[in-house]
């Protein structure tokens, strides 16, 4: 599928997705939003493709936020729709049983932010910068960042960044357990692919059960938590992968996981 503001490319079974608006910062519009609901939707779908490296075009901005003049001329009723949508895209690439991975490059603002923390890890470029700085346009975060910052962060590093919408750098972005690594620009992308690449030769059941569990899990009181791992368990030891793998490791060679 062909879309205007977005850019795949496939390196074997990761997908690359590079957010192309860089006029605008790669700011999201209403149009990139669907498209991205759109990509997310066929990378689901899609068995050939195992994980997802999510970035933005050129070297100033990953995104750098949501488009100003759309948010301006929305009505009450206009901005519920625009955050329903906007968290149902973050909450759809959150619960992928794919990996996705943000390669954070430059300004990650705003929505570009709440995007990047519904990835599953992030690393980032030394020249990003990373904050929520709606407050000084007289809103909020709205796709997510209030809830997955401080589940991030803890609540008073969160209510600082937010409260007074000031970017940090990357490598407190590190400090802080935002992102998982700092790379020099020209760096980030090899790394990324290569974490993405790795992953995606492990087995695709293990891989969404794991992603799966935690993601639920976490929210569950323990014990509960303890009972779906028990399930997920079984489940991969029920694949023709675990028994690949089982094989591969006695028998000291590389396994070949064909996700059955």
């Amino acid at each position: 599928m062909d879309y205007e503001n977005l850019n795949i490319d496939l390196h074997g079974r990761v997908a690359v997705l590079t957010v192309s608006r860089p006029e605008k910062l790669n700011a999201l519009n209403n149009q990139t939003i669907d498209e991205l609901d759109q990509a997310f939707q066929a990378f689901a779908n899609d068995r050939e493709v195992r994980a997802v490296v999510v970035t933005g075009a050129g070297e100033k901005a990953f995104v750098a936020g949501a488009d100003i003049t759309e948010i301006r001329d929305q009505t009450p009723l206009d901005a519920v729709n625009f955050s329903e949508r906007g968290q149902q895209l973050m909450r759809q690439i959150e619960t992928m049983t794919k990996p996705v991975i943000a390669a954070i490059n430059g300004y990650c603002l705003g929505g570009g932010l709440e995007l990047a923390l519904a990835c599953h890890f992030r690393y980032a470029s030394e020249n990003a910068r990373l904050g929520l700085p709606e407050i000084k346009l007289g809103i909020m975060p709205g796709f997510g960042g209030t809830q997955r910052l401080g589940r991030l962060v803890g609540r008073s590093r969160a209510l600082e960044m937010i409260l007074t919408g000031e970017p940090v750098d990357a490598g407190t972005a590190a400090h802080y357990g935002i992102v998982q690594g700092v790379f020099s620009a020209d760096e980030l992308s090899e790394h990324t692919l290569n974490v993405a690449k790795r992953l995606s030769a492990a087995a695709p059941h293990a891989v969404g059960a794991i992603l799966e569990t935690v993601d639920n899990g976490l929210d569950m009181p323990l014990d509960q938590g303890l009972g779906l791992e028990t399930a997920r368990f079984a489940l991969c030891c029920a694949t023709d992968d675990m028994r690949e793998g089982t094989a591969a490791f006695l028998e000291k060679r590389k396994p070949e996981f064909r996700g059955r």
